[in-house]
């Protein structure tokens, strides 16, 4: 897990290696519930030629101000 920033937006990215042995709809199945219940979005997906799967995922960090 790594920080970036692009501009005043920070982001939280990871890096996900998927095995050759997931299926394409697998990999989709998985990525859709990243992205609808933990808020990632698709940065970058490499596919290797022994067929793995390299992910890049990233969501926006929200810092709250206190209100105290």
């Amino acid at each position: 897990m790594a920080i970036t920033s692009v501009g005043p937006v920070q982001y939280q990215v990871e890096k996900v290696r998927l095995s050759r042995d997931l299926s394409r709809g697998a990999v989709r199945k998985l990525l859709t519930d990243h992205a609808e219940y933990g808020g990632w979005e698709l940065t970058r997906l490499r596919r290797y030629r022994d067929g793995t799967r390299e992910v890049w995922i990233r969501r926006k960090i929200i810092k709250v101000a206190s209100t105290l």
